[in-house]
C-alpha cells in the first residue's frame, strides 16, 4: 500500500490526526476502526501504533487539546480588557467566532464526551470547567459592579455557552446572514437579557 503520507513522522502523525478527526465526525467514535484510520492515511494498520497507543488515547487527545486552545485563545483575546460589559462583549463574539470557524472540532468535542473513559472523561470536565469558569468570573463582576443583572450566576454560564454553542448546529455558511450578522444578533440577546432593568 501506498504511504501517502511520505516517510516523514511529524507528517503521518498530523495525517493521522487529521484523517481521526473527520471519521470520527463522520461516523462517530464507536464506528470508526483503526483499520479505516491507517487506510485513510495510507499506512499499515501495525504502523499506527508508532505514532499512537490507542483509539481512546487519540480522542482524549483532540479533546485535550481543543479545549487547551479554546481555553488559551480565549485568555489572550481577554487580556487588557477591564469592563465586564467589554468583557461580555468580547466573549460572545470570541466564542462564537472560534466555533463557527472549527465545527469538525466542536462537534466531536461536544458529542463524543461521552465516549472518554471515566478517568479521562474527568480530566476533559475539568478542562470544559475552567473555560467556563472565564465567563463565570464576568458574570460575578458585573453583577458586582452594577453592569449586569443576573440571578443566578452559574445557571446563566451554562445558559449562555449552550445558546452560543449551539448556534455550529444550524448555522450555515451559505444562508442569507454570515459571522458578522450571528454574532451581532448573539450579542443583542445576550447583552440586553443581562442588563439592569430601569425601574
Amino acid at each position: 500500500m501506498a504511504r501517502r503520507a511520505g516517510a516523514d513522522g511529524s507528517k503521518t502523525a498530523e495525517a493521522i490526526r487529521t484523517a481521526g478527526l473527520r471519521l470520527i465526525f463522520q461516523h462517530g467514535y464507536e464506528g470508526m476502526s483503526l483499520r479505516d484510520l491507517a487506510q485513510s492515511v495510507g499506512i499499515q494498520p501495525g504502523s499506527l501504533y508508532n505514532h499512537i497507543t490507542t483509539k481512546q488515547a487519540l480522542l482524549f487527545d483532540f479533546l485535550v487539546e481543543h479545549m487547551t486552545r479554546l481555553t488559551e485563545a480565549l485568555d489572550a483575546a481577554l487580556a487588557g480588557i477591564e469592563s465586564p460589559l467589554a468583557r461580555l462583549d468580547t466573549f460572545i463574539e470570541f466564542h462564537l467566532r472560534y466555533h463557527l470557524t472549527r465545527r469538525m472540532e466542536v462537534f466531536v468535542n461536544n458529542s463524543e464526551l461521552r465516549s472518554l473513559e471515566p478517568q479521562n472523561r474527568a480530566v476533559v470536565t475539568g478542562l470544559r470547567r475552567d473555560y467556563e469558569r472565564r465567563l463565570e468570573q464576568i458574570l460575578a463582576e458585573g453583577t458586582r459592579s452594577g453592569a449586569l443583572a443576573v440571578p443566578d450566576v452559574t445557571v446563566a454560564t451554562f445558559a449562555i455557552i449552550a445558546q452560543l454553542t449551539g448556534v455550529v448546529g444550524w448555522y450555515d455558511p451559505k444562508g442569507r446572514l454570515g459571522e458578522d450578522e450571528i454574532i451581532a444578533i448573539h450579542r443583542q440577546l445576550v447583552v440586553k437579557g443581562l442588563l439592569p432593568q430601569l425601574p
